[in-house]
C-alpha cells in the first residue's frame, strides 16, 4: 500500500513550532541581513538574534543557522523557496 507523502510530512511537525534551517551562501556584505529580511516576509516576529553565523575556513562562504517560527508546512515551503531563489544562497537545509 502506498502512503500519501503529504499526510506523512504533516504528521512529522506540529504547528506552530520553532524550525531550524541552515542557509549557506557566498560570503558577501549584507547577506545575513538579506536572509533576515526574506524570513521576516513570512515570519514578522523573526529577529536577527535568532541567527548563528559561521564563516568557512577559507572565508568564501557564510553559514547561517536560523530558527523560524513556523505556522504551517506551506509557510516553511515558502521560506525555503524564497531563500533558495536568492542569487548568493547555495544551499538551504
Amino acid at each position: 500500500m502506498k502512503k500519501n507523502t503529504n499526510q506523512s510530512k504533516e504528521k512529522l511537525l506540529t504547528f506552530p513550532c520553532r524550525f531550524p534551517m541552515k542557509v549557506i551562501g557566498i560570503r558577501q556584505d549584507g547577506l545575513a541581513e538579506e536572509v533576515v529580511g526574506i524570513i521576516q516576509n513570512y515570519d514578522p516576529t523573526f529577529s536577527a538574534s535568532n541567527v548563528d553565523m559561521k564563516i568557512s575556513n577559507k572565508g568564501n562562504y557564510l553559514s547561517l543557522t536560523v530558527l523560524v517560527n513556523a505556522t504551517s508546512q506551506e509557510m516553511l515551503d515558502n521560506v525555503y523557496r524564497a531563500l533558495t531563489s536568492h542569487r548568493n544562497i547555495k544551499f538551504v537545509l
